[in-house]
């Protein structure tokens, strides 16, 4: 699958749709989600372009793989929610429900989350 340059997040990397920021720095831009399911929801993107976890991991350089991480960390701080908990997820392709094709992971926190995964009966 090649990269779409005309995903919602890619258009907010390029400053043409508005974001509610919370960080960004060289490696990463984080923003609150439009479509929140926690008291507190914000996506981290990349910049770059990368679908997904797989793709980011095999073909992001080195610098930016490690920038990007270190941002999601950042966020959580920023966020005053390490001590409490948060969440980080990650969709990646149709079976999880990845419905916009730019990587990104999702911090949730805010509140007890409850548990995590459906549960197969």
């Amino acid at each position: 699958m090649a990269y779409d340059s005309d995903n919602i997040f890619a258009k907010i990397l390029r400053g043409e749709i508005p974001c509610k920021k919370v960080y960004e720095d060289d490696y990463a831009l984080a923003f609150h989600d439009v479509r929140p399911q926690a008291d507190i929801h914000v996506l981290v993107i990349p910049k770059g372009e990368y679908i997904s976890n797989d793709d980011f991991s095999l073909s992001a350089p080195e610098d930016l793989i490690v920038g990007f991480w270190r941002a999601v960390a950042t966020v959580g701080r920023e966020l005053e929610i390490v001590e409490s908990g948060y969440r980080l997820l990650a969709n990646h392709g149709l079976n999880a429900h990845q419905t916009v094709d730019h990587f990104h992971v999702h911090l949730f926190g805010g509140h007890p989350l409850g548990p995590m995964l459906y549960k197969v009966r």
